[in-house]
């Protein structure tokens, strides 16, 4: 009960905003809201709501909780909510340029020392918090972690051959016979493969 009261309850700084809603949409907006502040995005649809938490969000809205089963998860509707609750809370949609952003900054500062997947969404998640910015869909999200950890394997790879160049030299022409990507990528994964074990 507590959690319900502590991350569901309206507070005084919503209640305006909740309140100029028309009533059938007035829950679906408050759980929003408040979903999007508890986790830092929106949820993808009704599945997401516990039935206490639709029951104690509809008390405080004055609303049925039977109106959350009539509201449109994929229209106008609820893009005009977002936008206004990303206003409310200071967020801005994630662009282009932010997930380029996103993805170098995973790249340099989490990937190099973490490989999980889900561990690096995590952290990925966390900036967007941290940066106020609305996460992207899903699928968005997958390929910024695989692009980040895809340049953290490169990356590795790069500098392993590089120690591994034949007298030192610092330059060792691409031309040259025994130099082969399929081979190193051979090497690459037989050595991860070692650092596994």
């Amino acid at each position: 009960m507590d959690e319900l009261i502590e991350h569901w309850t309206v507070l005084s700084d919503e209640v305006g905003l909740v309140s100029a809603k028309q009533e059938g949409t007035r829950l679906a907006f408050a759980l929003l809201l408040k979903y999007f502040t508890q986790h830092g995005r929106f949820p993808r649809g009704r599945a997401e709501f516990p039935d206490e938490v639709v029951d104690y969000v509809a008390k405080q809205t004055k609303t049925s909780a039977s109106s959350l089963g009539l509201y449109d998860w994929t229209g106008r509707t609820i893009e005009r909510h977002r936008g206004e609750i990303r206003d409310h809370l200071g967020f801005r949609d994630c662009s282009v340029v932010d997930a380029d952003k996103l993805t170098d900054w995973l790249a340099v500062n989490v990937v190099l020392a973490e490989r999980q997947p889900d561990r690096v969404r995590e952290e990925l998640l966390k900036q967007c918090r941290a940066e106020r910015i609305e996460p992207s869909s899903p699928g968005r999200i997958t390929r910024i972690v695989r692009s980040a950890l895809h340049y953290a394997e490169q990356t590795w790879q790069h500098g392993w051959i590089r120690r591994r160049r034949p007298g030192g030299s610092p330059w060792w022409p691409p031309t040259t016979p025994r130099w082969r990507p399929r081979r190193a990528m051979t090497i690459w994964t037989r050595m991860k493969a070692r650092s596994c074990r």
